[in-house]
């Protein structure tokens, strides 16, 4: 069974569009997107564009539906898919609950609302090597000592963990994750504080503007970010997108539910690799390709031959 991985802010670099496949089924993505959007689509990914959150999140749904389509192209379909915070978006795309255009339109709504209620100092930090209750109980004591409050925005797995926050509050919890044993905490490129409570005003403002888009019931079976879980209808799937950006992302939830419904070749959509990383270190048995590492048809072939091989 085949799952498409699609990466979330944070996995963007320079150049991102502009390397993905000369394929015909890319260059439709693009025509489609830049028809939607009203530009030039691959102005994107470049230096400048990529200081804004409106940019880097189109970046990332455009590159995730257009590989989606040039591998459908090619008879692989995804029976499962999953994206991590805004890739949430391609992955619906890719499932069949949403059209691309609409995708585009809420992404773009989507990330003015964040941009807008935190245009500066707040953001993201990885802290690695601590386990959630160990993050929960520094959290809660700086809350007590310091009265900076960070929260809990993804579990990428088991000690894998991205804060949100301010960033004079990241800072102080930096160094408090690395005191306690954290064998690495690191800003990360994103200026918004993802997947907590900051944006809960955001959200529902975000889930009002997709009650004017058009849901339907997926083809093809889609992981929610906030559960961890298969979701199955319409309104589940537009809430799940509208609302993940004040919820915590149970991402490592969503690839063990991959592994238990049969999933054993993962493809991760440009940019970069992380996700596949994070499933060649915890599920070793299940094979874990990174599009963005490959030739597409390098790619294209190594897919068939590990579905033909079971």
């Amino acid at each position: 069974m085949l799952a498409l991985l699609f990466p979330g802010q944070g996995a963007q670099s320079e150049g991102f569009l502009n390397r993905l496949p000369r394929h015909r089924a890319v260059q439709d993505t693009f025509a489609e997107a830049a028809d939607t959007l009203g530009m030039n689509v691959l102005t994107l990914d470049s230096p400048d564009a990529l200081d804004s959150t409106v940019a880097v999140q189109l970046g990332l749904t455009i590159a995730g539906v257009a590989i989606t389509r040039a591998l459908a192209d090619e008879g692989l379909v995804a029976e499962i898919s999953a994206g991590l915070s805004v890739g949430a978006y391609p992955a619906a795309v890719s499932s069949g609950a949403v059209a691309f255009r609409d995708a585009l339109k809420m992404v773009r709504r989507r990330a003015e609302l964040m941009e807008t209620a935190y245009p500066s100092g707040y953001g993201l930090a990885a802290v690695s090597g601590l386990s959630e209750q160990q993050v929960e109980t520094l959290v809660a004591q700086q809350a007590e000592q310091q009265r900076q409050r960070v929260y809990i925005g993804n579990v990428n797995a088991p000690r894998q963990i991205v804060m949100a926050g301010a960033d004079d509050a990241l800072d102080v919890f930096i160094e408090r994750a690395l005191a306690a044993g954290a064998r690495k905490a690191t800003r990360l490129a994103v200026s918004v504080p993802s997947h907590c409570e900051l944006l809960a005003h955001a959200s529902d403002e975000l889930l009002a503007y997709s009650r004017e888009l058009c849901f339907e019931t997926p083809r093809g079976i889609y992981i929610g970010n906030r559960g961890g879980r298969p979701l199955y209808t319409a309104d589940a799937i537009r809430e799940d997108l509208a609302t993940n950006m004040r919820y915590t992302v149970r991402w490592f939830d969503a690839l063990t539910v991959m592994q238990e419904m049969g999933a054993h070749v993962l493809v991760e959509a440009p940019p970069g690799q992380v996700l596949t990383d994070i499933v060649r270190e915890y599920f070793s048995e299940t094979s874990a390709l990174a599009a963005s590492a490959l030739s597409f048809d390098r790619l294209v072939g190594t897919v068939r031959r590990r579905l033909e091989r079971g």
